[in-house]
């Protein structure tokens, strides 16, 4: 290689990471920027109260995929750390739901706050394709637990849970009723 093809090449290379290297701090800057904005609109989250009774539902465990701002399933929270996906545990009691989180705070959703449980196929950067026994994709079914509750601020989420067993999805949706 001669000395002009080898300094363009460098200087092409150095144009190049320092090009990306503006992409990515761009990036995070409108994630932090995002968070910002969502802080006064999440609030604080619900304490989980000193004492609770016997689970109704046995502990499934499974990822945490996240929050949204309910009925956007784009529209992830990237306040606190609500918008890390980690594995977790999801359990529903009389009083509510608790989702216990690896590497971040629990997230306690009180009974009277849930208004739904169901399944979806996609929720902000998780799109699940579900297949039939016949191999043809089947959109009805979903792959996401998703739970739908109000926040003490009046902000209404969705926060999505993928179980290690979709088995147990059942049992969830069945008794929605059954806490509040």
């Amino acid at each position: 290689m001669n000395t002009p093809t080898l300094i363009s090449t460098l200087v092409f290379g150095l144009v190049v990471v320092v090009l990306i290297g503006l992409v990515i701090r761009r990036m995070l800057r409108g994630w932090r920027r995002r968070a910002e904005r969502q802080e006064e609109l999440v609030g604080t989250l619900p304490s989980m109260p000193d004492q609770v009774g016997s689970a109704l539902i046995a502990p499934t465990r499974g990822l945490y995929l996240g929050s949204t701002l309910a009925p956007n399933w784009l529209d992830r929270v990237t306040a606190g750390d609500l918008g890390y996906r980690c594995k977790a545990v999801l359990t529903r009691y009389r009083e509510g739901i608790l989702l216990e989180r690896s590497g971040a705070g629990p997230i306690w959703m009180p009974a009277a706050s849930v208004t739904g449980v169901r399944t979806e196929r996609a929720m902000a950067g998780k799109v699940l394709p579900t297949r039939t026994p016949q191999g043809t994709a089947d959109s009805a079914a979903g792959g996401i637990l998703v739970i739908r509750w109000t926040l003490p601020s009046g902000t209404v989420l969705d926060t999505g849970f993928r179980g290690d067993d979709r088995k147990e999805y059942a049992r969830w949706i069945t008794q929605t009723g059954d806490v509040a």
